[in-house]
């Protein structure tokens, strides 16, 4: 080991915060951050391109904790290099209200790129980053001005690993050759339950390599020196690289190290006095003395680093103007300037449809505007393309463009790889620059749920494509029908499911996803044509865009309402005229997006829904979400079994979800 005394002081610095904090939280996970202070101190220290002083900085290096539960390794690191997380932060990890929760926040603490804690996820967000590097390069990069030119560096363990979301994550790193995707491997072979060798035997070096990764093996994590010489071989190297860091976790504590002890609880202060003891460090809990802390501070180097490209950048907008103004308008997540102008006339034409589409298509009609509009969409699909219709016409594949110069690809194949894509998207979201889209069948977001549900709790613009909406894909059977989809997407806190029921809701549902910034919003399309609805022709945008609206009522003293969404509008529309022949005078309300409605202020919902009214909920999904709509006075149609395989006109009818039904069910309320 050639790690110096003066080194193993700085990485101590690491290991002591991190042990101190768990132990005053009573909770945590001290293992790996004293396992990992040798190869972030090596990585922070002397590699990493970062101002703590502007940790929004457009050409930084992107850091990624995969392995989330070693949060107080990052939180030492930022509060080290001198980032606004000050020791009184550092003290009240994992309390209420707290910038140091028990797993990093990307919208909670400055310098955290992206939450983690779910395992494996890290390493897809940092692909999705790396991603978007190297597409910003191939698009805005001039002969000399790389204007953007940055890396990604990951720490991960073996729990991220054995997660499947970081195989599928992996592989396409290596067919795009990412090569500026640098991941550490804490190998220490530790999880929770123990030793790992019972149920993680992989062959992780060979995996990766077959990935398309560059590997190096056996590489002493506690030894400074060999980490860097690490550091400077994966820069060489033209595909994304594994460095495998053989490590012990909780290293430093005489008792507990190399044990799954270390792993999940605090210490205990015998421990942490016995550590003190063995590793010479005489400071007080919280205490760093002043000649590590003037060691570890980045903010001269890292101001310096920015200083020097914001002069590269200048020059680079003398000579690019437009590419500059460009670059800094989608790194501010801005829209363009004509913004208002393209979706107008996308709601225009979209209100013309005068024949029956398919929302998916209506989505890719939309795309086929959209995307020619907006350089920074970012779409693709989880291999089911020519079914999600996820491709506008200015959408250029991957593998058409990647080596023309000046000229990046805004569309990815991602494979059968739906978690992956997704974390995927979320990462390329968060690096900045993208507004990533991605499709898949509804009922496979099962796939990438926790995907999802990250996009909403870091709050970032990303619009999940989920067509195959219902029973209405037909022949295909109970396997790919979502029942149940809808309903557990809706209670996702931030996320906006879309559910359009023709070509203009449609339009409106993703001129909504794209102007949204503080989240995630899901279009729900179906495969079947539905058909255009004259009322929705004649409804406001704006009304539409508030998640539900009156779409039609044949007198102001309607005796009932009924609610509907997607493919079933139509039919309410038809119970609507059939009851309106009998006498019997209802409403007709469009929820294509409940969380919009919800947000409305109280008179617009009390004007969609009048108290007092009977309603009935029609949706061909799980019926349980629409009771709170409709009320214990009120009824839902819907479905709460597996579906079947048949051709969808019959499925509707077997299911009772028809014109008639809806007659029979206003009836039973109204008498």
């Amino acid at each position: 080991m050639s790690t110096s005394s003066n080194e193993k002081k700085l990485a101590n610095a690491i290991r002591f915060l991190s042990m101190d904090a768990v132990e005053q939280a009573k909770s945590g996970h001290p293992g790996a951050p004293m396992g990992m202070a040798e190869i972030a101190s090596a990585l922070w220290r002397q590699h990493l391109s970062h101002n703590p002083s502007n940790p929004s900085w457009a050409n930084r290096d992107r850091f990624v904790l995969s392995n989330g539960h070693a949060s107080m390794l990052i939180y030492s690191l930022l509060h080290l290099a001198g980032y606004d997380l000050s020791i009184d932060d550092l003290k009240t990890f994992r309390q209420m209200g707290s910038r140091t929760p028990g797993h990093p926040e990307s919208h909670m603490t400055p310098g955290v790129e992206t939450t983690t804690g779910p395992l494996g996820q890290g390493l897809g967000n940092a692909v999705g980053m790396a991603l978007a590097e190297k597409l910003l390069a191939q698009h805005f990069n001039r002969p000399g001005h790389a204007i953007v030119d940055h890396y990604t560096w990951v720490f991960l363990g073996d729990g991220c690993l054995m997660e499947g979301v970081s195989h599928e994550a992996a592989s396409l790193a290596g067919v795009w050759g990412l090569n500026k995707l640098v991941c550490f491997y804490d190998d220490n072979g530790i999880s929770i339950d123990g030793h790992v060798e019972g149920w993680f035997r992989d062959d992780t070096a060979g995996r990766f390599r077959a990935y398309g990764w560059q590997v190096i093996e056996n590489v002493d994590g506690h030894d400074v020196e060999a980490v860097e010489r690490a550091v400077k071989e994966a820069k060489q190297a033209n595909k994304p690289v594994l460095v495998i860091c053989k490590t012990t976790i909780g290293e430093g504590s005489p008792n507990k190290a190399g044990t799954h002890d270390v792993h999940g609880a605090p210490l205990g202060a015998d421990e942490i006095a016995a550590c003190r003891n063995q590793l010479g460090w005489s400071h007080a809990p919280f205490e760093v003395p002043a000649d590590v802390r003037q060691a570890w501070d980045m903010r001269s180097t890292g101001q310096q680093l920015e200083d020097d490209w914001n002069r590269l950048f200048a020059a680079y907008r003398v000579e690019h103007p437009q590419l500059a103004a460009e670059f800094e308008r989608r790194m501010a997540g801005k829209l363009s300037s004509d913004w208002t102008a393209t979706r107008d006339a996308l709601w225009q034409l979209m209100s013309e449809q005068d024949s029956a589409v398919a929302t998916r298509k209506a989505s890719q009609q939309c795309l086929d505007v959209l995307v020619a509009a907006l350089p920074e969409m970012l779409g693709g699909s989880a291999d089911l393309t020519g079914s999600n219709l996820t491709n506008g016409k200015s959408s250029r594949a991957w593998h058409d463009v990647e080596s023309e110069a000046g000229v990046a690809a805004n569309y990815i194949s991602y494979g059968v790889r739906e978690f992956g894509m997704v974390a995927i998207m979320n990462g390329a979201a968060l690096h900045g620059g993208f507004m990533p889209y991605g499709g898949t069948f509804a009922v496979f977001s099962d796939y990438s749920r926790n995907g999802i549900r990250m996009s909403a709790l870091m709050q970032q613009r990303v619009v999940h494509v989920l067509t195959h909406d219902s029973i209405g894909l037909g022949e295909d059977g109970p396997t790919h029908q979502p029942i149940e989809h809808a309903a557990s997407l809706r209670i996702i806190p931030g996320l906006d499911l879309w559910r359009p029921a023709d070509a203009f809701e449609t339009a409106v549902a993703w001129t909504s996803a794209l102007e949204r910034q503080d989240g995630p919003s899901a279009l729900m399309l179906s495969r079947q044509s539905l058909p255009p609805s004259a009322a929705a022709r004649q409804a406001k945008a704006a009304d539409i865009a508030r998640g539900a609206y009156v779409l039609s009522e044949t007198t102001t003293q309607a005796q009932a309402v009924i609610i509907a969404t997607g493919s079933e509008v139509h039919l309410a529309l038809e119970a609507q005229k059939e009851l309106a022949e009998a006498g019997v005078q209802v409403r007709v309300v469009s929820m294509p997006c409940s969380r919009r409605f919800d947000m409305q202020e109280q008179s617009w919902r009390d004007s969609v829904l009048p108290t007092g009214i009977p309603r009935l909920a029609v949706e061909a999904a799980h019926p349980d979400f629409w009771r709170k709509y409709v009320g214990l006075e009120g009824s839902v149609l819907g479905i709460d079994t597996f579906g079947e395989s048949a051709p969808a006109g019959d499925l509707y009818k077997h299911f009772k979800l028809d014109a008639g039904n809806i007659v029979a069910e206003v009836r039973k309320l109204i008498s």
